[in-house]
C-alpha cells in the first residue's frame, strides 16, 4: 500500500512538474508572438518525445507552413532508407568504334550521367574536374587512343523534365543557390565570377575573369561598389539553357578579384566541351565540337566508370551548408529509382510513397521539391516532429541524426544559442527566405531523452537578424526546460 501511495504521489509531482513547464514554455511562445516585427507572423511550434512518440507540447502545430530549407530533413532522410549511406552515384565515359593502328578512334566517346552532384566540384581534390580529367585521359590513352574522330557526346537522360522548377524565383534563378540539377551536373552547376571593387562606394566595379576559364557566355556587368565589408551583394539573372548572364549589385570597396558564384547555363555540355579541351592539351586530339545524345548505342564499351563520394558524406554536406543542388540530385533520384526517371514529379512520388509506408498521415504537407527552394512547399510543425521521430527509430538514425548541424559547432547552426548550457546538445537543419525562418531537428536533455521539435515562423515584418532572435528564445526555452 506504501508503495502504491508512493508512486502515485510521485506520478503527480511528475505531471504537475510536466504542466509547469508547458505553461512557461507556452508563456515564452506567446511573448515571441507578440513581440515587434512577429504579430502578424505565422507562428508555429512543436515537440515531441522520441520514445513514446508523444507530443510533448505544441502552438498552432497543425498550420501548413513554408519551411524552406527544412525541407532537405525530408529529402536526406528519405535518401538514407531508400539508397543507403554507402550509395554512390556513377559516371561512366563510353566509347563506340574502333582503334586503328594510328591511335584513332573512329566514333565517338559518351559520358553518360549518373546524377552525381560532385562531378567535377572544387571542394574536394578526388572530385576536381582536373582529377576527373586526367583519370578519363589515360584510361583514353591505356587503350591506345590518340585520336577522337567523331565527338564527345553527353547523356543526361537520368532525369527529365525542367532543372529549375518552375515555382523557383526569377531572382534565384541565375544565381548557384538556384542552379538545378540534371542528369549529368559539372562543377556543381556553377561558375565563379571575379570582380574588382571601383576606387569609391557608387563607382562601376570590373569583371577581371571566370572560373572555369573558356565558358561560351555572353556577359552584361552592372556591378557597382558599396561600402567597405558589405560582402556579397551581387545577383545574377538567366536561364540554365541560355548563355545570357546579367550581373547587378554590388561588391565591397576594396575588393579585388572578389569571387562570386553564378549558375552555369548548360552544365553537361560545359563538362563535355572541358573534357575536349583537356584531351587536346594532354595528347589527344578531338576534332568536332560536343553534342548531346539521347542514349548510347547498344554497342558501346566502357572506358571508366568514376564514383562519387559515399551517399552518407553527400547527406551531410547537404544538410550543413544547405547545398541547394545536393538536394534537388537526391530527390530527383530517388523519383529515378522510384519510376526509372528522376524529375520533380517521380521525386515526389517516391517520398511521398515511403512516408505513406511509415504510417504518416500528409495531411496539411505539401512536397513540390527538394531543397525547399519553392514557397509552394507546405509541411507542418507536428508532421515534421512525427517524421523525425520515426526516422529516429530506423536503422540509419545515427547517420542521419550526424548529417545535422550541431548548434555551437558546426555549419548553419553554429552561431545559434549562443548561451546553451554545454550538456544539452541540439542538432537542427535551419530554414531562411525572405519572410520565413524555421528549424527542425533533435535534441537530447539533461535525462539523455531524445525529443524532436520543430519551430516554424511565416510571413514576419521583422529583420531577419531579428527573427532569428525571437526564435531562439523558444528553443532556448525548449531545450533547457524539458
Amino acid at each position: 500500500m506504501k508503495r502504491s501511495l508512493a508512486a502515485v504521489l510521485l506520478c503527480l509531482l511528475s505531471c504537475s512538474l510536466s504542466a509547469q513547464v508547458n505553461m512557461e514554455m507556452e508563456r515564452t511562445v506567446r511573448e515571441v508572438a507578440a513581440s515587434q516585427g512577429m504579430q502578424h507572423a505565422s507562428l508555429s511550434v512543436c515537440l515531441y518525445d522520441v520514445v513514446t512518440n508523444q507530443k510533448v507540447y505544441g502552438y498552432d502545430e497543425q498550420r501548413s507552413m513554408i519551411p524552406a530549407s527544412v525541407e532537405k530533413l525530408i529529402t536526406t532522410g528519405v535518401g538514407f532508407a531508400q539508397l543507403g549511406k554507402s550509395f554512390r552515384f556513377t559516371t561512366r565515359l563510353l566509347m563506340y568504334g574502333d582503334v586503328d593502328r594510328e591511335g584513332v578512334l573512329k566514333g565517338d566517346l559518351y559520358i553518360v550521367g549518373g546524377g552525381d552532384p560532385l562531378l567535377g566540384s572544387y571542394r574536394y581534390r578526388q572530385t576536381t574536374a582536373d582529377t576527373l580529367f586526367t583519370l578519363w585521359t589515360r584510361a583514353l590513352q591505356s587503350r591506345g587512343v590518340r585520336r577522337v574522330d567523331g565527338r564527345i557526346r553527353y547523356v543526361t537522360s537520368i532525369f527529365d523534365g525542367p532543372q529549375q522548377h518552375d515555382s523557383w524565383q526569377h531572382g534565384d534563378v541565375g544565381n548557384y543557390y538556384g542552379a538545378g540539377a540534371v542528369g549529368l551536373n559539372f562543377h556543381e552547376n556553377m561558375y565563379f565570377a571575379h570582380f574588382n571593387a571601383g576606387s569609391k562606394v557608387g563607382a562601376a566595379a570590373t569583371l577581371c575573369r571566370t572560373v572555369p576559364k573558356n565558358l561560351d557566355l555572353v556577359e552584361v556587368n552592372e556591378v557597382g561598389t558599396g561600402v567597405a565589408g558589405s560582402g556579397d551583394g551581387v545577383v545574377a539573372y538567366g536561364l540554365p539553357w541560355f548563355s545570357e548572364r546579367f550581373y547587378r549589385g554590388t561588391v565591397p570597396l576594396g575588393a579585388k578579384d572578389f569571387a562570386v558564384r553564378i549558375a552555369l547555363p548548360q552544365p553537361a555540355k560545359v563538362c563535355a566541351d572541358q573534357l575536349s579541351t583537356f584531351l587536346r592539351t594532354h595528347g589527344i586530339s578531338v576534332v568536332a565540337t560536343a553534342e548531346e545524345a539521347l542514349s548510347s548505342p547498344d554497342s558501346v564499351r566502357t572506358v571508366s566508370e568514376y564514383f562519387s563520394p559515399y551517399y552518407k558524406t553527400i547527406a551531410q554536406y547537404t544538410n550543413h551548408t544547405s547545398n541547394n543542388i545536393y538536394a534537388e540530385v537526391i530527390f530527383k533520384y530517388l523519383g529515378y529509382k522510384h519510376s526509372g526517371v528522376g524529375s520533380f514529379e517521380s521525386g515526389r512520388e517516391a517520398i511521398e510513397s515511403y512516408l505513406k509506408t511509415k504510417g504518416l498521415d500528409l495531411s496539411g504537407v505539401s512536397i513540390i521539391d527538394g531543397c525547399g527552394l519553392s514557397r509552394m512547399n507546405r509541411t507542418t510543425a507536428d508532421f515534421m516532429c512525427r517524421y523525425l521521430s520515426v526516422m529516429a527509430k530506423e536503422s540509419f538514425a545515427d547517420d542521419f541524426r550526424q548529417s545535422l548541424p550541431r548548434v555551437g559547432e558546426s555549419g548553419t547552426a553554429k552561431n545559434l544559442l549562443p548561451t546553451l548550457p554545454k550538456d544539452i546538445t541540439v542538432m537542427l537543419k535551419t530554414g531562411t527566405m525572405d519572410g520565413v525562418k524555421c528549424y527542425a531537428g533533435y535534441f537530447v536533455d539533461r535525462q539523455g531523452t531524445l525529443m524532436s521539435f520543430a519551430v516554424f515562423a511565416n510571413n514576419y515584418d521583422c529583420s531577419s537578424k531579428q527573427a532569428t532572435e525571437a526564435l531562439n528564445k523558444i528553443l532556448q526555452k525548449m531545450a533547457t526546460s524539458y
